[in-house]
């Protein structure tokens, strides 16, 4: 498949879980810390960007109880072995890279090199762990502590941001100027849960700050700069759910109209914004979370 194609495949993947009304930012259920997540079931790593949109979408979609994922020489060299008739599901590794001596390029004053920046996008196939027989039972997560809470690992995020949330009045917003979380109190929430992912959700704006991930709002060419932020905020929140086990949940579902149509004009767009949002994650739970590899995906010669 040409580069062009996989972008366009990916993007009508989400066109169609959005007209389905399923986000695939959405991982509606949260078995344990972490889990919810979708990751490398051998090395434990988390997959990232627009792959935690194409594993959540197929994992809702297939009813697979756990969101973990191998390649088919992955689970040989684990003495494991996908199902005869399987289908593994595609994912992407995607990545600016910069190179040298291209004729629309910047110029390194120091080094006097030429360069320029462009798209490196791969595809690799992977089978959910319900796929694959053999499967060595010390893999396989384990349930959580009895004394998790998704909630307390809610409020740790938000603690450990340091962002300013005040609380009143009956709307939830940021205010870049200045630069402070609204909430409304949270006995105005039907329940804890709801409280948190509002709270994830305007977190996400808040990291849009100039001394933070320094996502100028601006509008694109074909979606306009509020409707572009709230889909970059929709799944970094989301992002934020996955690591506290907590179920995430469409918030601004008056922009899914505004997001296909930009989407079906630009089949780049969900690959930007998944990468926006997963930059904003990783800012919030640095500190929270071990750092990981760039890519949770295995090298070439295993796919």
């Amino acid at each position: 498949m040409s580069k062009s194609d996989l972008y366009q495949s990916v993007t009508d993947r989400i066109i169609a879980a959005l007209q389905a009304g399923t986000p695939p930012w959405v991982c509606p259920w949260a078995p344990g810390p972490g889990l919810a997540a979708p990751a490398n079931l051998g090395s434990g790593r988390p997959y990232r960007g627009i792959n935690v949109l194409l594993l959540n979408l197929q994992a809702a979609t297939r009813g697979y109880a756990l969101n973990r994922w191998l390649t088919y020489r992955q689970a040989l060299a684990l003495g494991a072995q996908v199902r005869r008739g399987e289908e593994g599901t595609p994912v992407v590794f995607f990545k600016m890279l910069e190179v040298e001596g291209a004729a629309t390029s910047c110029v390194d004053d120091d080094a006097g090199i030429d360069r320029k920046v462009v798209p490196l996008l791969r595809a690799f196939t992977v089978f959910n762990a319900a796929q694959i027989e053999g499967l060595p039972g010390e893999l396989l997560p384990k349930p959580a502590a009895p004394d998790w809470s998704p909630l307390a690992a809610a409020e740790e995020v938000l603690r450990q941001s340091g962002a300013l949330i005040h609380h009143g009045g009956v709307q939830a917003y940021y205010s870049p100027v200045k630069d402070l979380i609204w909430l409304p109190e949270p006995a105005r929430f039907t329940c804890a849960e709801d409280y948190y992912r509002v709270a994830l959700h305007e977190l996400t704006h808040w990291s849009s700050h100039a001394a933070r991930c320094n996502r100028p709002l601006q509008g694109r060419q074909h979606i306009e700069a509020y409707a572009f932020e709230e889909l970059v905020a929709e799944m970094g929140s989301a992002f934020l759910c996955g690591h506290c086990g907590l179920p995430a949940s469409l918030q601004h579902a008056s922009y899914v109209d505004h997001w296909l149509q930009a989407l079906r004009n630009d089949r780049r767009l969900i690959f930007t914004a998944a990468a926006l949002a997963q930059k904003a994650s990783d800012y919030l739970l640095a500190g929270l979370v071990q750092p990981e590899a760039e890519m949770a995906l295995p090298a070439p010669e295993v796919a």
